[in-house]
């Protein structure tokens, strides 16, 4: 972790009232991957104030643009899409069966209650699960993708049917956002809703600060990161962008059956993550650092073997390759409905991200060798 780092030193809060209102709309909205247009046109109403322009591109990432004429291009960026699961056979007795959208965690799912996306509108749904009784004596049976079932209260294949549910209906849970103890947000999406959220709350900032940037800032929420980061691959090459700054998740590693070992040591409330991995291009991680450092904005230090996991991986490898680096949002319970991050390190990393666009020059040049 950041050595520099100071208990006593003063938190300085940028989330307002009113963006707190927003982040939990934004959030208590399903956008599943492939399925992210409401959360998207929500997103967009959010930030059209702060910018010049936006664009929409056929799988449905969106973009705020802030100087679209000038030439040297900066993107910052999250991901909009949330793990979800699709109908995939429904029995003669009514009941139905999933498979995923993204990386569903089937361990969490009985007893659980859905959401199922009809063009009817939305079916209610739970995730059944045999009593305790009923196991009494025997072996358990762990939750796993072919003994998970969704019951919608129908006793035939042709109820469900006449619901609207069909074979490619998506389902998202229906948990919804909270603060706990005044010091976490916690809800499903918070991967990577909140990331689009803080991207926004950045173009706020610029806008009410009324700074001039000297280059066009593109401010992408992108879809589909959850099966392959295929919407940062869309977009990168829409855009071709000179320089990219990626935000997302990664493991808060103090709660149990986590190993720091090969996880890292890493912490909910102290900072924004930064990434060390080959498509971190290093010089521009090195500015972000010295930017963390002049801010006293509280950092963490996390390290990737191959690839980052993230958009990042996306955007440096495109267009002939592209100065990306990452600045995570540590989170506890990736992947669940109880997804939690600290109020402190979102209004970090918003205040990282802001503070390294004014330190950026257009045209800068990131090389080691010239």
């Amino acid at each position: 972790m950041n050595t520099n780092n100071e208990e006593n030193q003063k938190h300085i809060p940028v989330v307002t009232e009113q963006s707190l209102q927003f982040l939990e709309h934004y959030i208590n909205n399903a956008s599943p991957t492939g399925f992210e247009w409401e959360g998207q046109r929500l997103w967009l109403d959010y930030i059209k104030p702060y910018v010049d322009t936006h664009q929409v591109d056929s799988y449905g990432t969106a973009v705020g643009i802030i100087n679209p004429e000038a030439e040297f291009k900066v993107v910052i960026e999250a991901h909009a899409d949330e793990i979800s699961w699709f109908v995939n056979y429904i029995t003669k007795d009514g009941l139905i069966y999933v498979i995923r959208n993204g990386g569903s965690d089937h361990q969490i799912a009985p007893s659980k209650r859905v959401n199922i996306h009809t063009d009817k509108g939305i079916v209610k749904a739970v995730f059944g699960w045999p009593a305790i009784h009923t196991r009494n004596g025997e072996k358990e049976e762990a939750p796993t993708l072919k003994n998970i079932f969704l019951d919608c209260g129908c006793t035939t294949q042709e109820e469900v049917e006449a619901l609207g549910i069909h074979v490619g209906c998506v389902i998202t849970y229906e948990d919804e956002f909270m603060v706990l103890n005044d010091r976490y947000y916690v809800g499903r999406a918070l991967d990577n809703r909140v990331g689009g959220f803080m991207i926004a709350e950045v173009a706020r900032l610029l806008k009410e600060n009324k700074k001039h940037l000297p280059f066009g800032l593109y401010i992408v929420n992108a879809v589909q990161e959850e099966v392959g980061l295929r919407g940062a691959e869309m977009i990168a090459d829409r855009i071709k962008p000179n320089i990219a700054i990626v935000t997302d998740v990664t493991h808060d590693t103090q709660t149990p059956m986590i190993n720091k070992i090969t996880q890292g040591d890493l912490a909910c409330g102290k900072g924004p993550v930064l990434s060390y991995a080959p498509s971190v291009q290093t010089n521009f991680n090195k500015l972000l650092i010295s930017v963390a450092e002049k801010n006293s904005i509280p950092f963490q230090r996390q390290a990737s073997s191959r690839w980052t996991g993230t958009d990042t991986d996306a955007f440096a490898y495109s267009n002939g390759g592209v100065v990306s680096a990452l600045i995570s949002l540590p989170l506890r319970y990736m992947h669940t409905t109880v997804e939690m991050v600290h109020k402190e390190d979102v209004d970090n990393v918003i205040r990282l991200i802001y503070e390294s666009l004014l330190t950026i020059e257009s045209n800068q040049d990131f090389r080691s060798i010239k």
